[in-house]
């Protein structure tokens, strides 16, 4: 019973840890280069500027509830490779999280205000999902990176033409959260029901307009 309490008391502690620094938009690790480093900046307007900045906001609320996602499930996951699983998968996600970051910064932008919000409700919703099982946990993370992918190839239709940073770091999320998803199926998600996936949007599209803005 000890080591079990100690075991989660353990996984409570790190996961604070690790909320602190999602909600920084720093990562906890080095990890890969950003993309963006492979292109040149290019004069933009100050237009362009704002606009690119205001996107990558949203995108960086995005990671911030990836992060928490992952880190929810973990928590609740019962099997140990699944647990490890989210563990490997939220550091993969962390590269996205410091990218978007780097790039607001280059923009002069600023990270969302709702950032703590966007954390706790994704948090939330990742434990309840791991408490569901693994195969709903998997399936959760699967329609979830669907969801991203159609995301980010709408703000990239939307990215002022001569942002090449900025495609190049969203190309490359558009990449891995595909991947993620081709792995959740592979491992056995199942599918969620309708009804649970137009929610999962409904909420998708209130943090992207409020991350927008605010």
């Amino acid at each position: 019973m000890s080591s079990r309490l100690y075991s989660s008391a353990d996984r409570m502690i790190i996961n604070l840890d690790r909320a602190v620094r999602s909600l920084q938009g720093r990562g906890t690790g080095s990890g890969r280069p950003s993309p963006a480093q492979t292109e040149t900046s290019e004069a933009m307007t100050s237009r362009d500027r704002r606009a690119s900045a205001a996107l990558m906001r949203v995108n960086h609320a995005g990671e911030v509830a990836a992060q928490a996602l992952y880190h929810g499930q973990a928590l609740t996951a019962t099997d140990p490779e699944l647990r490890r699983a989210m563990d490997e998968a939220a550091r993969e996600e962390d590269d996205h999280l410091r990218w978007c970051r780097q790039r607001l910064d280059e923009l002069g932008g600023r990270t969302s205000f709702l950032d703590p919000f966007w954390y706790a409700g994704a948090l939330t919703f990742g434990a309840v999902a791991g408490l569901a099982g693994d195969r709903i946990s998997l399936g959760f993370l699967a329609e979830t990176e669907h969801q991203v992918v159609a995301h980010l190839e709408n703000q990239l239709s939307r990215l002022p033409a001569d942002d090449a940073r900025s495609r190049a770091v969203l190309e490359q999320m558009r990449e891995d959260e595909a991947a993620h998803a081709s792995s959740a199926e592979d491992q056995g998600a199942v599918e969620l029901p309708s009804l649970v996936k137009r929610a999962m949007r409904f909420a998708s599209r209130v943090m992207t307009r409020s991350a927008y803005f605010f």
